[in-house]
């Protein structure tokens, strides 16, 4: 089982402790070097370019290229997984540049998490089709997949068409990872067509529960090497309660889940960090101490 993290402060989505919002670089530093050294898989940036104000989900988004092109510089291992980039609200070539610049700059460390999306204003805002998102979404997976990792770009679909398009510099993965976010059947689908992975939404946000996502999973079948990314239904305590932290994580092994994106309880940056050191001991990470 492989673990990742999903990140504070980049988000201000659901409950949050106060020292998130009051954050800046010097405790971003100090969190993703930590969890560089620790060991764990990759952190999750989400992306949001303009939001209604007093929007449930939150109001602060950073860019995810922009945090982790910085975040890139000053770690070593660490993957960078945007959770979920929209697709709809960019062209194909856009994100193989951004994101394969992004690959380029970090050595190979950037998964793509990628959705279709589902707020009509930003949509509306930035100009861009929402009520055909999904298959346009299924077009763009197609494109991006021929344009990510090729200098030389060609593709014609139903939505996009280009021919011969210079992309340099690219992604130095041959094949950078590709998760689809969604919850539904068909974003399983999708995920299992066009994808490398499927990384629905947390429990505790309509996602698939420990019941409900075998079932899913065994509709269908998964290519050799599929990633079933889940978060799990509530933040862990590996410190104060591990016994409780590994049962969970388990449990979700026995689900299906090949990667769990991480959250942990937590009031203060030095419990966070602390929490971090307590979940690498206890699943066992390959620290560089």
């Amino acid at each position: 089982m492989r673990i990742g993290l999903s990140a504070p402060v980049l988000a201000d989505s659901g409950p949050r402790p106060a020292w998130e919002a009051e954050a800046g670089v010097a405790e971003l530093r100090e969190v993703f070097t930590t969890a560089d050294r620790l060991g764990f898989e990759f952190f999750t940036c989400p992306e949001h370019v303009s939001v209604p104000e007093g929007l449930p989900r939150g109001e602060r988004f950073y860019d995810p290229v922009a945090t982790f092109s910085y975040l890139a510089a000053i770690t070593e291992r660490i993957r960078f997984l945007p959770y979920v980039l929209v697709l709809g609200l960019h062209h194909p070539l856009e994100l193989a540049k951004r994101y394969g610049t992004l690959d380029h700059l970090s050595g190979g460390r950037v998964v793509l998490g990628v959705g279709v999306g589902n707020l009509e204003e930003e949509f509306a805002l930035l100009g861009r089709p929402f009520a055909d998102r999904g298959p346009r979404a299924d077009d763009a997976l197609r494109a991006l997949r021929a344009s990510l990792s090729v200098r030389l770009a060609t593709y014609h679909g139903e939505y996009y068409h280009f021919t011969e398009q210079v992309i340099s510099p690219h992604a130095v993965q041959e094949k950078v990872p590709i998760w689809v976010g969604g919850h539904s059947k068909r974003a399983l689908r999708r995920a299992v067509t066009l994808g490398d992975g499927w990384a629905p939404a947390p429990v505790t946000y309509r996602g698939p529960d420990l019941q409900t996502l075998p079932r899913m999973l065994a509709e269908h079948d998964l290519p050799e090497g599929f990633d079933v990314v889940i978060t799990p239904p509530a933040r862990l305590d590996p410190k104060g309660d591990p016994e409780a932290a590994l049962d969970l994580v388990g449990r979700l092994g026995e689900a299906g889940a090949t990667v769990v994106n991480l959250v942990v309880r937590h009031r203060e940056l030095a419990e966070y960090l602390d929490q971090l050191a307590a979940a690498a001991e206890l699943f066992g990470l390959d620290r560089r101490d």
